[in-house]
């Protein structure tokens, strides 16, 4: 996948997110991302991507940012026009940020409709700090969702955007893994059947608690929560309060290490 069909992906995204099914994920994710990120301490965090969900709402950390694409679109642009700082970058696999300077990262559909999705995660890690956190959004090709969706693409009826590729959790933990970014909690949500009405949605509304208790890992949506793990190094209490609070400064790429 390419740039261009990058963005592309995305643009397709944004319109399905709007959709009965994409407030239901968005509302799991939206409830989920409150919960973890409330109990994350430090100074600056950093939301790449998908605006529709503001996933440092519950952050009580003083910096916080959302990173935009400079193709990003008005409307999305006016979504972050909030309490958030608007960190402008080419592309989510060159951040404006120096290395090991953010607390926190959450990533919401992000590598899976990347062009380089290695090279994202590679940034990423190289823009925390040692025992940094970083948060990734994913649905789950082990679901009835991703089954719906490798149907619907056989007959060129697909129920989510055509263009994504679709991560299983093993796979992203590799990943994490060869990066030294420790896997420490995992979340599945939304197990309602691929419904395209909010009517029918809500009536599989029940299945959330059975999923959880019967079939936790089928679930249409998952998270991930890592922390960046720094080997032969021994941090003494919380890591950022060894460090002067205040925002990232940006460093061009050339400069970076």
């Amino acid at each position: 996948m390419d740039s261009a069909s990058s963005q592309q992906s995305i643009i397709a995204l944004d319109g399905w997110l709007q959709s009965p099914a994409g407030a239901y994920v968005r509302a799991w994710e939206q409830q989920c991302l409150d919960q973890l990120t409330a109990d994350i301490f430090g100074y600056n965090a950093l939301q790449i991507g998908l605006p529709q969900i503001d996933a440092l709402a519950a952050s009580r950390m003083p910096n916080k940012w959302r990173a935009a694409t400079r193709t990003s679109s008005a409307a999305q642009l006016a979504l972050s026009a909030d309490s958030r700082q608007i960190a402008v970058a080419l592309d989510f696999a060159d951040l404006p940020f120096a290395s090991h300077s953010l607390d926190l990262v959450v990533m919401p559909h992000v590598l899976e409709f990347a062009a380089e999705p290695h090279q994202v995660l590679r940034e990423v890690e190289r823009v925390l700090i040692p025992e940094g956190q970083l948060i990734i959004c994913g649905f789950n090709p082990a679901s009835l969702w991703g089954a719906r969706q490798a149907l619907g693409r056989a007959f060129r009826s697909p129920y989510l955007p055509a263009a994504g590729e679709f991560i299983s959790m093993p796979r992203m933990k590799d990943w994490l893994k060869l990066l030294n970014l420790g896997v420490s909690r995992s979340h599945f949500g939304c197990y309602a059947p691929p419904c395209r009405s909010a009517r029918w949605l809500e009536r599989f509304a029940f299945l959330e608690r059975a999923g959880q208790r019967g079939w936790p890992y089928l679930g249409a949506v998952y998270m991930v929560h890592a922390i960046k793990r720094v080997k032969g190094g021994t941090i003494i209490g919380p890591a950022w309060s060894r460090r002067t609070a205040g925002a990232p400064q940006a460093v061009p790429a050339t400069n970076r290490k």
